[in-house]
């Protein structure tokens, strides 16, 4: 009886996750089934189990090793430069008005255009190795972390500001006690936004013109259909993104004592 109060007081207490693994193990039961019924031809559908067998031959042969660190290099590169620039320059341009006058045509036509759609004119001007990609990244991540982060500057709470101008806070101080601490929830909304699009660059400028990289592993997978290395290849890049939002999560929730407190103006 122990047993089965502890299991219930674990369910209840963990029911988001114990929900979605259930609904999870129940689809891939159901994709199971229905590829060994025969009633949709393995070749276009493939089945966990052997998306499972493929993915393990894949990573103990070593064949997918080279495309997974040349993808890795290229997100990696493209999204903290992404970062390095979008969040200092998304706080600049919230805080100065200015500024954001200046650059706001320039951040709304990147915003409103697709960048896949310049991927032809960065093979032209990097070529079609790693610098491409990761220029296609850069530009995939740097405009939603900027937005966003610029976001967070300008729905500071009034009230604190008021406050700390009334008691005499320079303006340094305003934005390091008040401004940056109450935008790092924007900011890491950006981050995690940039991090799938991030992925998506990397993935895209590979099918388009690559000599390696998990996208090119994908795109030769699927002009022979080679369904189950397809479906691996995009596991990966699932996980990748899942694992990069995890990490991303748990850096944010360290931040959450330094956010300021409703009341602590007063």
């Amino acid at each position: 009886m122990s047993g089965v109060r502890g299991a219930k007081t674990f369910c209840l207490e963990h029911e988001q996750l114990v929900i979605g693994t259930c609904t999870v193990l129940a689809f891939l039961a159901i994709w199971e089934g229905i590829a060994r019924s025969g009633i949709v031809n393995p070749l276009f559908i493939s089945s966990p189990a052997r998306v499972a067998q493929t993915g393990y031959r894949l990573f103990a042969e070593g064949e997918i090793w080279n495309d997974l660190k040349v993808s890795g290099i290229e997100f990696i590169a493209g999204y903290f430069l992404a970062a390095a620039v979008a969040v200092p320059l998304g706080l600049a341009v919230g805080w100065y008005k200015r500024l954001y006058y200046l650059l706001s045509p320039f951040l709304d036509t990147l915003n409103a255009v697709p960048r896949v759609t310049l991927l032809p004119v960065i093979i032209i001007w990097f070529g079609i190795g790693i610098a491409s990609k990761i220029a296609v990244v850069f530009l995939g991540a740097v405009i939603p972390m900027l937005i966003n982060t610029y976001s967070g500057v300008k729905t500071n709470e009034q009230l604190y500001l008021r406050v700390a101008r009334s008691l005499g806070a320079s303006e340094l101080k305003i934005f390091r006690s008040i401004v940056l601490p109450g935008t790092v929830p924007f900011i890491f909304t950006g981050l995690k936004y940039g991090a799938g699009l991030a992925l998506l660059g990397v993935v895209v400028g590979e099918l388009y013109a690559a000599t390696a990289g998990i996208g090119h592993f994908i795109a030769i997978a699927g002009s022979t259909f080679q369904t189950d290395k397809v479906f691996a290849g995009v596991l990966i890049v699932m996980f990748t993104g899942l694992l990069a939002t995890g990490l991303l999560n748990r850096l944010e929730r360290r931040f959450e004592a330094w956010r300021p407190k409703v009341g602590s103006a007063s």
